[in-house]
């Protein structure tokens, strides 16, 4: 039997809410038909946005927005995307399945996407094709309150007052889509571009996002930094607040992927062996951004993560429609747990993608849309934001699965609440067998009380919800614990994503 002891009195540092964040690409249907389906749709909507598809976000306290790339970002001159809509520039999206970008969702619509939902904003510019001028004009459109030729477009435009933009990325993928750079020469970029990312009198600080690494690309990490804080020190405060990092689950590789739906039990344990791969990235860059930031000013900002698979057979390919599955909702289980562990230093990420697109929380289909397993993953780790990350030890758990694919049994992490609500997730990475787990308390001689227990499973690996059945796999009052005189002994089932809440 597993034992999991928690130190209750021990506060490793607030998991920031950031960590459950998203991201939104002009990319398949992720954006139209997705989030926006325009104001004229007979779906129902506000400005534009899918009424349900927001309301089911709202659900989940979805607390940032990445948009509006990806590789898309490196492309996109944010001036085709205001104005009347009509008068709108129409192009090619070169990247995601040659179709017409009409840039009827722009930046007045996406500020309008994040008020509807309530989460900060997350801006992606321009570095790779666009020019500083561009870029510094798109800051001053959004933010600046006071006469200049930006703040009047952007009031005659329809927007008396500015916006507040919380983060923005200075680049995306400079490595590969977006300008192919080297390390050093991005760098030099950086330390250009981010000068006029200003924060404007009265404006709220604008937190500055450094293009970092793909994988396990340590080589482009250092060389960044080295480059970045060369001559820099003064300037810390505002120059750098993350650095970013990119990691897809591919089991079968990137040339061939997988199916999202057809596999057996040796390619369950590859996922999830690729997925737990995470703890080791995170770690390594963690390892060499502390030689720049040894207080941890600079948050590791994983704006990119989740599966990737084939596309749904039928599908545009340039589309990346994939299902989600029982697998899914286990990769989002133990990355999270993951990323709730290092707090200290990582600072925000964003699931790829949010609508119809990768790893997908909804899914739609005309005026349908379905929760996906990842979707109530997302809902019971919601208690997780902006609480304490508390020291937790777990023992005789052991591992899983073929020898080269070996996994962990069990992940965990477990957090305090404002309310002093213990929160503490776990999951079976176990494709077959149910796994006892004994919580115990560092403080014996206090009694906790079950609040709440939900759970995510399925007998099935392979479970997904569609449009015919869409609550085949949901989150369920989980009911296997019980409470003894030592803590709570839990019976985790196979393949399953646990939340047990006490006070």
């Amino acid at each position: 039997m597993a034992k999991l002891l928690i130190n209750e009195n021990k506060m490793e540092g607030t998991i920031a809410p950031e960590i459950y964040g998203h991201f939104s690409e002009h990319l398949g249907r992720c954006i139209y038909e997705g989030l926006y389906v325009g104001e004229n749709s007979e779906i129902p909507n506000v400005n534009g946005m899918r009424c349900d598809v927001v309301d089911a976000l709202k659900e989940i306290k979805v607390p940032v927005l990445r948009w509006p790339g990806g590789c898309f970002a490196d492309e996109y001159h944010w001036k085709d995307g205001i104005g009347p809509k009509a008068g709108r520039k129409k192009m090619i999206n070169t990247h995601w399945g040659g179709v017409v970008e009409d840039n009827s969702f722009g930046t007045h619509e996406y500020f309008e996407l994040c008020r509807q939902l309530g989460c900060k904003t997350y801006v992606n510019g321009n570095l790779g094709s666009g020019t500083v001028q561009e870029m510094s004009e798109w800051v001053e459109y959004m933010t600046f309150n006071g006469v200049s030729p930006m703040a009047d477009l952007r009031k005659q435009n329809g927007h008396e007052e500015p916006w507040k933009v919380d983060y923005f990325g200075v680049g995306n993928e400079n490595w590969g889509c977006g300008g192919n750079m080297t390390p050093q020469y991005y760098g030099n970029e950086y330390r250009r571009y981010q000068t006029y990312v200003r924060n404007y009198d009265g404006a709220a600080p604008i937190k500055k996002i450094c293009c970092g690494a793909n994988i396990d690309d340590y080589h482009w990490t250092k060389n960044v930094l080295d480059v970045a804080f060369d001559h820099t020190p003064e300037q810390l405060h505002g120059f750098m607040d993350g650095i970013s990092l990119h990691y897809y689950v591919h089991p079968e590789g990137w040339e061939i992927k997988g199916s999202a739906t057809d596999y057996d039990e040796e390619v369950w344990y590859k996922t999830l062996n690729k997925a737990y791969y995470m703890e080791t990235l995170v770690r390594r860059h963690s390892d060499i951004i502390d030689q720049y930031d040894p207080d941890k000013k600079v948050g590791l900002m994983v704006d990119e993560w989740g599966t990737w698979f084939a596309c749904e057979p039928g599908t545009n390919p340039g589309f990346l429609y994939q299902q989600s599955t029982v697998r899914d909702a286990l990769v989002a289980g133990v990355t999270l747990n993951i990323f709730n562990k290092y707090c200290d230093r990582v600072k925000m990420a964003n699931i790829a993608q949010m609508v119809n697109v990768l790893q997908a929380v909804i899914l739609t289909e005309g005026e349908k849309m379905v929760k996906t397993p990842t979707y109530h993953v997302f809902h019971m780790y919601r208690h997780h934001q902006g609480a304490e990350l508390l020291n937790s030890t777990l023992s005789g758990s052991g591992e899983v699965g073929p020898e080269e694919w070996r996994v962990p049994n069990i992940t965990e992490s477990v957090s305090r609440d404002r309310d002093g609500v213990i929160t503490i997730t776990l999951n079976n990475l176990s494709a077959t067998a149910a796994e006892k787990v004994e919580i115990a308390f560092a403080d014996h001689g206090k009694k906790y009380e079950v609040v709440e227990a939900n759970i995510v499973t399925d007998k099935q690996m392979q479970a997904h919800n569609t449009f015919e059945d869409p609550d085949h796999v949901t989150e369920q009052a989980f009911t296997g614990y019980e409470v003894t005189a030592d803590g709570i002994t839990v019976t985790l089932p196979a393949c399953s994503v646990t939340e047990i809440r006490v006070k």
